[in-house]
């Protein structure tokens, strides 16, 4: 038996059967022109698909256009888009993996001078007119920062958005959603004290922070019934999110046991790495705590996923101790199309990463490089 043998067995997750425990999570890789996915992004999905993922979690996919810090960031608020993604989810499906739609609302992170949030012809809204600190847009004249976003009126507005889009995903033949709450976008807004300083139903107490993230689930789930997940990154910092230690932990222990309760295929926790932890007024800005310890023992429900630095070896050790269900490996699976073929097959994962094209290729009609061109082993 191999060191990762524990990470090849089926998993029940919500309507679906998993061939194994290796899942992909969600990288934003910016190919997108338009917003419209397209043939170079079906080919990425699939030869990953291929490559053994259990469960492929797409990039952020914008619930309504929105002025992000990728120009090229792809979306699922039109017809057009969600046939395009069909198209996808059909691909992946004809080679054996499961797919969930990942959907993101960047709140306060968006730039209001942006083409697309220009097009879109409304404010940035964020649950509170505070600015993240940080935030680099390259495509705009100056290269600025994050700036003052518009307070919401009505947060119920943003919850739709989360339902529309999911009915579209639904559509295009997705498994379920998987709902951003992490790394500082909106949800994660929301649940931070230092984001979210509200004084009404959605702001204060850690049950009123916790109301946006419940909500959109409800309604998420009302398409999707269990099979919705939500990705949280409790030790923040990265956008500028991160309260005290023990703001945080009561915060995300309220908001994990609530999600648990309401039928979630999976809870995906992201635990703290150094990659993400920006240095904000010459300190670091997250809350360093350890992640699985401290929630995953809430979670009753749902299934347990572990992301941020997991190792296959890591991973199989966490899954036989019953610890996790499944892991979430990310850049891995950027460079290695192959990943869970090569951790089946003993082969070392030995490509190196084409950063200078991570988040575009040599021009619009050459996206493959540094996406799809990364070889796979020899077996």
């Amino acid at each position: 038996m191999s060191a990762t043998s524990a990470l090849f067995t089926p998993l029940k997750l919500g309507s679906v059967t998993l061939r194994n425990r290796i899942t992909m999570t969600a990288l934003t890789r910016n190919r997108a022109p338009g917003t419209i996915p397209n043939n170079i992004m079906k080919e990425y999905y699939v030869q990953r698909a291929r490559g053994g993922a259990s469960l492929i979690v797409t990039e952020g996919t914008l619930v309504t256009r929105q002025g992000t810090e990728w120009p090229h960031a792809p979306g699922i608020w039109n017809s057009e888009q969600a046939v395009a993604w069909k198209e996808i989810v059909d691909a992946v499906h004809a080679e054996g993996a499961k797919i969930y739609v990942q959907l993101w609302h960047l709140g306060r992170v968006s730039h209001p001078d942006a083409p697309e949030q220009k097009l879109a012809g409304v404010p940035v809204y964020a649950p509170s007119a505070i600015s993240a600190r940080g935030g680099r847009f390259r495509h705009i004249p100056g290269q600025p920062g994050y700036v003052t976003p518009t307070a919401l009126e009505d947060p119920w507005t943003l919850v739709k958005l989360f339902k529309d889009a999911a009915v579209l995903a639904k559509e295009a033949g997705f498994d379920g959603a998987e709902l951003h709450g992490a790394n500082g976008y909106l949800i994660a807004q929301f649940l931070d004290n230092g984001a979210n300083q509200r004084t009404d139903q959605w702001g204060g107490s850690a049950e009123n922070r916790s109301r946006f993230g419940l909500e959109v689930i409800k309604a998420v789930k009302e398409v999707f019934g269990n099979d919705v997940s939500i990705k949280l990154s409790p030790a923040g910092g990265y956008n500028d999110v991160g309260m005290s230690l023990e703001d945080t932990l009561e915060t995300f222990s309220y908001f994990i046991k609530e999600a648990d309760k309401l039928g979630l295929s999976y809870i995906e926790l992201v635990r703290y790495s150094s990659k993400t932890d920006p240095v904000i007024d010459g300190k670091t800005r997250a809350i360093q705590h350890d992640v699985l310890e401290s929630y995953a023992h809430l979670i009753k429900n749902s299934k347990v996923f572990v992301n941020a630095d997991v190792t296959p070896e890591e991973g199989a050790t966490l899954v036989s101790s019953e610890k996790v269900d499944a892991i979430a490996i990310g850049f891995n699976w950027i460079t290695h199309p192959d990943l869970a073929k090569r951790v089946e097959h003993g082969k070392p994962l030995d490509n190196y990463p084409d950063i200078p094209h991570l988040q575009w290729g040599k021009a619009e009609k050459d996206l493959a490089v540094g996406y799809t061109d990364y070889p796979e082993a020899t077996y």
